[in-house]
């Protein structure tokens, strides 16, 4: 580190484990915190803040009473793709747990967005998502009762709810979506194995189908350490 003696400590501990972390593999451990301190001769605090920074981002991750290198981001496109086609793009297992399967009356906000009335029954399906096994995501969808409730005959709740759909005759043509940056509810940390304090990423999605009917409204929180988000842009011109 004396090349890098005017630079700030905390941009030089950073650097130098971006660069440890680029020659490691993914579950491969990351040394302890306090021999990080000594190799770089800083405080314990300094790496600690460095190693945060890096939880965050999802480059490394908690196992046991240790740090190892995460493997990367599940990247999801940004498409009338269900989350199943994104996981098995990127060579992962995706999963679901059911939490809530539940009727529930329409609230304002809810009854517009599905194009309802006000205190009409819905339907509100809530599910942890996996990929390989572990909880990325907690989502829940919206779906207005008197056109899928032959769902709760037909549909398997760990499997794919837009395939369904599709199956029962009903093609997706536009969503709206809306992303940003949320800490979860105690609720959500839980049900997603996380903390409070580790910043989420927030979906949320209206679908239309071809005739312009709305099919579902969707809240979905993403853990940010573990899922990405791309889309792809082109020139109307």
């Amino acid at each position: 580190m004396s090349g890098a003696a005017r630079l700030p400590k905390p941009y030089v501990v950073r650097t130098a484990l971006d660069e440890m972390l680029a020659d490691l593999q993914e579950g491969d451990p990351v040394p302890a915190e306090r021999e990080l301190a000594v190799r770089f001769g800083v405080a314990r605090e300094t790496v600690r803040q460095a190693l945060h920074e890096l939880l965050v981002e999802g480059r490394i991750e908690r196992r046991g009473r240790g740090t190892v290198v995460s493997r990367p981001k599940l990247t999801q496109p940004l498409s009338l793709k269900s989350y199943t086609d994104g996981a098995l793009r990127m060579g992962r297992v995706p999963g679901r747990l059911l939490v809530t399967w539940e009727d529930i009356e329409a609230s304002p906000a809810l009854a517009a967005a599905l194009s309802v009335p006000a205190g009409e029954p819905i339907m509100h399906l809530e599910r942890v998502l996996l990929a390989d096994g572990q909880r990325i995501g907690l989502e829940s969808t919206y779906l207005p009762n008197h056109r899928f409730g032959y769902l709760r005959r037909t549909f398997d709740p760990t499997t794919s709810l837009y395939a369904a759909i599709r199956a029962g005759g009903v093609r997706f043509a536009s969503a709206v979506e809306r992303i940003e940056t949320v800490l979860p509810s105690p609720r959500e940390a839980d049900l997603l194995e996380s903390t409070t304090a580790m910043p989420m990423l927030l979906l949320d999605r209206r679908s239309l189908d071809t005739e312009g009917v709305p099919i579902e409204a969707v809240r979905a929180v993403y853990r940010g350490d573990r899922v990405a988000f791309e889309a792809v842009l082109t020139d109307p011109d």
